[in-house]
């Protein structure tokens, strides 16, 4: 049950709180935008497009063009739980996001971030 409400929030809402997360540790809003189009498929455009949509954070991952398959390279804590540990697929999904967010507020590299 928990889950369903994290799926039926906002996009946009959760979008701008993920790029304020990465802006406070000096990050950028293009940075936030190339990991989430490197992990979902998702274009620049289709992005800005989604926040102004009103999209819930579940559709906008069920709906990725095209999950990249070096995402199950994520592995860590976010939120006091180990994404490779989620076993609900969605939720999995949203929190290798939280992952490679919290990555970029941390100062790692792109490079590093994006499992090159």
């Amino acid at each position: 049950m928990e889950n369903e409400k994290v799926f039926a929030l906002s996009f946009s809402k959760l979008y701008g709180l993920l790029t304020e997360k990465a802006e406070r540790k000096g990050r950028s809003r293009d940075e936030v935008d190339e990991v989430t189009s490197w992990l979902t498929g998702y274009t620049v455009q289709q992005l800005r497009e989604l926040e102004e949509s009103d999209i819930n954070y579940g559709d906008f991952f069920r709906r990725a063009p095209s999950m990249n398959p070096k995402r199950e390279k994520i592995t860590g804590v976010v939120c006091g739980v180990r994404v490779e540990n989620v076993e609900e697929p969605l939720m999995r999904e949203i929190r290798y996001l939280d992952k490679l967010v919290d990555e970029l507020a941390k100062g790692k590299s792109m490079e590093k971030i994006l499992r090159k």
